[in-house]
C-alpha cells in the first residue's frame, strides 16, 4: 500500500503540477460555454445579411403574386405574367441582380405546384418561406371558395392549443408538477459528461503509459514495484486529477454565480423601479410563470441522481481506464495507439448514440438492456435516471458494472505486466490474448 500511495502521489503531482493542467482547467468551462453559444451565434450571423436578395415572382394566376412577404434575407417583387413572356430571358437580363424567379402557374389552385428557377441551387430558407406562405394563402383561398360565410373565422377560432401539465404523485399521494424537458436536459448533460470525462481521462492514462514506456522510465519503476501496482497507481492518480478538476469547476461556478447575483441583481431591481414593479412585470406576462418553472426544475430528485452519477462515473472510469492502460502498454508509439483503442472508442460512441436513442422511450426494452450492459450502462443509465428507474434495475446494473470493471482490471493487468517491457514490435490481438491466458 505504501508503494501504491507513492505511485498515486507521483502520478497526481506530475499532472497537476503542469502549467497546461492549470490553463486547461480554467479554459475548459469557457470553451464549453462558447460551444453552447456557438450555434446561436452562427445562426444569428448567418441570418444577418448586408442586403436582402431579390426574388422575382411571376404570377400567372393574377391573385397570389403579393402573397409572399419580405424578410431580412429576401425581397420578393411581384410581376404580372403578361409583362414577362420568358422567365429565363428576364433572369439573364437582370445580370445577377436576381437570386431566383418564382413562377406561380394559372392552375395553382388545383395543382398546388409552384416552380422556382435559378442558375444556382436555391437555399433551404428560400424554399421553406415560399412553400409556407403560399400554402397558407392557398389554404385560405380554398376555404373561401366554399362560399360559407364566416368559415375561415370559425376554423381559426376552433384551433385549440392544449396546455399539458405533467403531475407526479409521491408515496403520500401529494401532487408535484414535473417537466419532461427538465428530465431530458438533466439526463443528456450527465450522459455527455460521463462520455467526455471517461474518454478524456482514459486517453490521459494511455498517453502516460506510452510516454513512460518510450522513455524507458518504466524499467526503473517496475524494479521497485509490481506492474499491477503501477497500473492501479496511474488509474487512481488520474481519477484524483479528474476529481480535482471537477472540484475547481464547482468552486468557480459558485463564485461566478455569487458575483453575478451580487452585481446584476441590484441593477435589475433598480431598472424595474421596485420589487412591486418586478412582480407587476411578471404578472403582466401571460407566458411567464417563475414559480411553475422553479417547481418543475426542483421536481427532479437530484440527490439519488447525483449519487448514482458518481457510482456510474467511477465504475465506468475503472472499466475503460483499465482497458486504455492495458492496450496502451501493448504499443510503443502514440501513432499506433489509435488502432489499439479504436474498439474502445467505438463502444463509447455506441453507448452515447444508444443513450440518445433511448430519449423517446426511456423504459423500453432497448433502454433497459443498454442500461444493464456494463459497457453502455454508464451513459445510457444517465438518460434514464431522471425518469425514476426501478430500484432493482439500478442495483443490478451497478453490480454488473463493477463486476465487469473488476474483470477488465484483471485482464488489463495481465496485458500490462507483459506489454510494458516489450519494445520494437507491433503486437497483434492474437498475441495479446496469449498474454491474458498467461
Amino acid at each position: 500500500m505504501e508503494k501504491l500511495r507513492l505511485i498515486i502521489a507521483r502520478e497526481y503531482m506530475t499532472i497537476v503540477g503542469r502549467k497546461s493542467f492549470i490553463v486547461m482547467t480554467l479554459l475548459i468551462p469557457i470553451i464549453m460555454m462558447l460551444c453552447m453559444a456557438l450555434p446561436a451565434a452562427i445562426a444569428y450571423f448567418n441570418n444577418t445579411a448586408s442586403e436582402a436578395e431579390t426574388v422575382a415572382v411571376i404570377d400567372e394566376s393574377g391573385r397570389y403574386g403579393a402573397a409572399i412577404a419580405d424578410n431580412d434575407l429576401f425581397h420578393f417583387v411581384p410581376l404580372r405574367a403578361d409583362t414577362v413572356p420568358n422567365a429565363h430571358e428576364f433572369y439573364k437580363k437582370a445580370n445577377g441582380q436576381l437570386a431566383a424567379v418564382v413562377v406561380i402557374p394559372a392552375d395553382v389552385d388545383s395543382t398546388a405546384a409552384v416552380t422556382v428557377y435559378s442558375e444556382n441551387t436555391i437555399n433551404v430558407s428560400l424554399k421553406e418561406r415560399i412553400s409556407r406562405q403560399l400554402s397558407d394563402t392557398l389554404t385560405r383561398a380554398r376555404v373561401a371558395s366554399y362560399g360559407v360565410p364566416g368559415l375561415q373565422r370559425m376554423i381559426d377560432e376552433s384551433s385549440v392549443s392544449v396546455d399539458l401539465k405533467s403531475v407526479k404523485w409521491d408515496d403520500a399521494g401529494n401532487e408535484n408538477e414535473t417537466s419532461a424537458e427538465v428530465a431530458l436536459a438533466v439526463g443528456l448533460i450527465l450522459a455527455f459528461l460521463t462520455y467526455m470525462f471517461v474518454l478524456l481521462y482514459g486517453a490521459m492514462i494511455m498517453n502516460g503509459v506510452i510516454e513512460e514506456k518510450t522513455n524507458r522510465i518504466v524499467e526503473v519503476i517496475v524494479s521497485s514495484c509490481k506492474p499491477f501496482q503501477l497500473m492501479m497507481g496511474k488509474i487512481i492518480g488520474v481519477a484524483l486529477v479528474g476529481l480535482t478538476q471537477l472540484a475547481i469547476w464547482v468552486v468557480l461556478m459558485t463564485i461566478v454565480g455569487a458575483i453575478a447575483s451580487t452585481v446584476f441583481a441590484p441593477a435589475a431591481l433598480s431598472a424595474a423601479g421596485s420589487m412591486e414593479g418586478v412582480q407587476a412585470a411578471m404578472e403582466a406576462s401571460d407566458n411567464f410563470d417563475m414559480a411553475g418553472l422553479v417547481q418543475m426544475v426542483m421536481s427532479v430528485n437530484y440527490v439519488p441522481i447525483l449519487v448514482s452519477f458518481v457510482l456510474y462515473f467511477i465504475g465506468g472510469y475503472l472499466l475503460y481506464a483499465s482497458l486504455f492502460a492495458g492496450f496502451g502498454s501493448a504499443v510503443d508509439q502514440a501513432s499506433d495507439a489509435s488502432q489499439a483503442t479504436t474498439p474502445i472508442i467505438m463502444i463509447m460512441v455506441v453507448a452515447l448514440y444508444a443513450g440518445m436513442a433511448c430519449i423517446e422511450n426511456p423504459n423500453g426494452p432497448m433502454a433497459v438492456w443498454c442500461s444493464m450492459i456494463p459497457f453502455t450502462s454508464p451513459v445510457v443509465m444517465m438518460v434514464r435516471l431522471p425518469y425514476d428507474v426501478p430500484l432493482w434495475q439500478l442495483a443490478l446494473s451497478i453490480v454488473l458494472l463493477y463486476a465487469t470493471a473488476a474483470g477488465c482490471v484483471w485482464v488489463a493487468a495481465r496485458i500490462y505486466r507483459t506489454g510494458i517491457l516489450l519494445y520494437g514490435k507491433k503486437h497483434s490481438f492474437k498475441e495479446i490474448l496469449r498474454w491474458i491466458k498467461g
